[in-house]
């Protein structure tokens, strides 16, 4: 091994923290990149050559390498905003995005999301959101993730009344009336009328009358209208059920389900419509009152915002009220997430050194996710600029050996005058 060895561990200095001041660089260009996780350059010392002296064999390091750039994938800082479809994960977990018409999934920390023209979640570069999707009853479909789409971007439609809860005081010390007349409120002690839907979405009201007929024994009847202005029933003077309380003002029987209908509201709705109404009345001395009315009906309704909440549940509201579970987010787990695969765009892939994805709903053990913040770059500026220093140390003193070694090759040469 001669002289020049020397200098060519002095390049394989240079090359090495040249590469180093490379990943300096990278952190710090993307100290604003949302879910950015940095790097670090680890070096390695090369195959050392062997020489021969009076003490025996020994040896001789040959330079230094690098041997692995780590990505650090510690928990970045939050940032509050004001979009319900920003989500930050606190944990291990990542978010699940694939390509339009790629099965490849890919997976990020960044979560700054929004819905494309055909409602579908999508990151900014319009990689689609995966997630596991409700039923119509609000269950979730079992199976793989899928595409997360707000399907009902337009007007939902109406849900027909089917039923009616009613909770009322009747005063008990309410005088007997004359023979009922829906038309003649000195015939009865109390009325109300709740908003029901037809199957058009379209409202009406259902108008119950309650009538003491004894000491604790009322008498109800019910009525509405059609869209022409006509009585439904026709004779809403006939009696529809009994109400029967216990001495201590409790409800002892006919509180139902009490099956009222068939609608024919005269403007195209379903003529077969009924609806149960339950009551759930007391009979105390105080005046007649209602405490409580609940319907499940609803008219049609315009979409009016969608949001991401707590549990990671897409949800998405209408114009009448209703909001609707569209999909859970799915996240992601790595046993070795430094074996990911940088592929751009804040993106991983799955490779062999990273091992197969852990896939499931957002929790204590993939992660929690918190809506209206995004997750900003783990870079630490402070650390990075010393970094920046002893690496640009190290390529001095690597480019001074070489200058030296120059220094010596000359003074070598110089032997022969």
């Amino acid at each position: 091994m001669g002289i020049s060895s020397a200098m060519y561990s002095g390049v394989s200095g240079l090359n090495t923290n040249s590469q180093a001041m490379t990943v300096i660089g990278n952190n710090l260009a993307n100290t604003n990149t949302l879910g950015f996780k940095g790097s670090r350059t680890v070096f390695s010392d090369l195959l050392s050559s062997t020489i021969n002296g009076s003490g025996g064999t020994s040896q001789v390091g040959r330079g230094v390498n690098v041997s692995k750039v780590d990505n650090i994938f510690s928990q970045g800082t939050f940032e509050s905003t004001e979009s319900g479809l920003d989500v930050a994960i606190e944990g291990d977990g990542f978010f699940m995005v694939s390509a339009e018409g790629d099965n490849t999934i890919h997976y990020t920390r960044a979560g700054a999301f929004r819905f494309d023209e055909n409602g579908y979640l999508i990151n900014p570069e319009g990689f689609r959101v995966q997630g596991k999707p409700f039923d119509a009853n609000g269950n979730l479909i079992a199976g793989d993730p899928e595409d997360i789409v707000v399907a009902n971007t337009g007007l939902i439609a109406g849900n027909p009344t089917d039923e009616v809860l009613l909770t009322t005081n009747l005063d008990a010390a309410a005088v007997i009336p004359a023979a009922f007349d829906y038309t003649d409120p000195a015939t009865f002690n109390y009325s109300s009328s709740t908003q029901v839907f037809d199957s058009l979405g379209e409202p009406h009201l259902l108008t119950t009358y309650f009538r003491k007929d004894a000491s604790n024994t009322w008498q109800w009847f019910w009525s509405a209208e059609d869209n022409a202005g006509n009585s439904i029933p026709a004779n809403p003077n006939v009696l529809a059920g009994t109400l029967t309380f216990n001495p201590d003002g409790t409800l002892a029987s006919g509180g139902g389900p009490n099956t009222v209908g068939a609608f024919d509201f005269a403007n195209g709705s379903d003529t077969t419509q009924t609806i149960d109404i339950t009551f759930n009345n007391t009979q105390f001395d105080s005046e007649s009152t209602v405490i409580s009315q609940e319907q499940n009906g609803f008219g049609a309704g315009n979409l009016t915002s969608v949001d991401i909440d707590g549990d990671g549940v897409v949800i998405a509201s209408y114009s009448n009220g209703e909001q609707i579970r569209v999909a859970s987010l799915t996240l992601a787990k790595f046993n070795n997430p430094n074996g990911l695969e940088l592929v751009g765009n804040n993106l991983f892939m799955e490779s062999d050194a990273s091992g197969t994805a852990r896939i499931g709903l957002p929790g204590s053990e993939l992660g929690k996710v918190f809506t209206n913040s995004l997750e900003q770059s783990n870079v630490d500026m402070g650390a990075e600029f010393v970094k920046m220093i002893t690496v640009q140390r190290g390529f001095q003193a690597n480019s001074k050996i070489i200058t030296t070694v120059d220094e010596l090759l000359g003074e070598l040469i110089n032997l022969k005058r």
